[in-house]
Parts: structure tokens; sequence; C-alpha cells
């Protein structure tokens, strides 16, 4: 008994992209040749050995660089399945990864808010140092002028001293 092989079209005709292509590939090499197929020996009563094989053979052939797609009813099933599963991982990943940019997005906020709330303790007591400096400006100003008010009297009494010694001296 000869099993005739799978009919299978080739990929150029399912309107991908050069890169797409490539990618479709690559995914039916890892979810083909690797499987076995539900369809083998309950559906056909044939020995599981040699549907397993034809269809491996197949799948082998239209994966390995010809660039077709396995038209079969279990190659496609497992097809479909390995590019859900490969989809449900991307989601996975994509959620995975949005969570941990919101998580980063929350901690640089707390962040920056800790940094600006820092900022303006730091601003403020700047604030009441240039006040207290002015504070202190205007003290040394008041002595300053308490000072040369001590100096003008402290001259006057010498000068008077002074003329009194000299009063003093003549007489």
């Amino acid at each position: 008994m000869t099993s005739a092989l799978p009919s299978s079209i080739p990929v150029s005709q399912l309107g991908l992209s050069a890169s797409e292509a490539q990618i479709f590939h690559q995914q039916q090499q890892i979810a083909l040749p690797n499987q076995a197929y539900p369809h083998s020996a309950s559906t056909r009563g044939r020995g599981h050995a040699r549907t397993s094989a034809s269809t491996s053979r197949a799948a082998s052939a239209a994966s390995s660089g010809h660039g077709r797609l396995v038209l079969d009813p279990g190659s496609l099933a497992v097809l479909g399945q390995h590019f859900e599963r490969l989809m449900a991982a991307i989601q996975n990943r994509v959620e995975q990864l949005s969570a941990q940019t919101q998580t980063s997005t929350i901690n640089q906020s707390s962040r920056a808010g800790a940094a600006m709330a820092a900022a303006d303790a730091e601003i403020a007591r700047f604030r009441e140092i240039i006040r207290q400096i002015d504070e202190l400006e205007t003290e040394f100003d008041k002595v300053r002028h308490i000072r040369d008010i001590v100096k003008g009297f402290r001259a006057r009494v010498d000068s008077l001293e002074r003329k009194m010694d000299a009063r003093g001296s003549r007489r």
C-alpha cells in the first residue's frame, strides 16, 4: 500500500512578506516534524507508524526549505495549535512587559515625587537661611551704627579730656 503525501501550497501564495514567510517557515519546522497527528491510527484505521511516518515525511518535505504549507488536516491542526501557543506566549510576554513598564513608571514617578519633595524642603531650608542672614545683616548694621556713635562719643570725650588737661596744666 502506498500512502499519498498530503497536498501543499507554496508559502508565497499566503500573501506574506519575506520576513513573515521566514518566520512562518521557522515555526512550521518547529511545529510539524516533532508532532504526532491526531488523525493517525484511530481515524484512518492504519497503523500508527505508517501514518505518522507519511505525515511526518510530508511535513518535513513541506518545511525543509521548499517554502510550502502542508494542507492535510492533521498538519494544519498541529500548525494551528502551535501558532495559538506561540500567540499566547507572545501575549503573555506583552502583558509581563506592560506590567513591568507600569511598575517602573510608578517607581520612577515615586522617586521623582520624593526628589521634588526633597528639593522643595531644601529650597525652604535655603530660604530660611537667607532670612536669618538678612536678620543678622540688619543686626550688624545696627551694631555698626552703634559702634560709630560710640566712636564719636569717645572722640568727643577724648577731645574734652585733652581740653581739660590743657586747661588744668595751664593753671
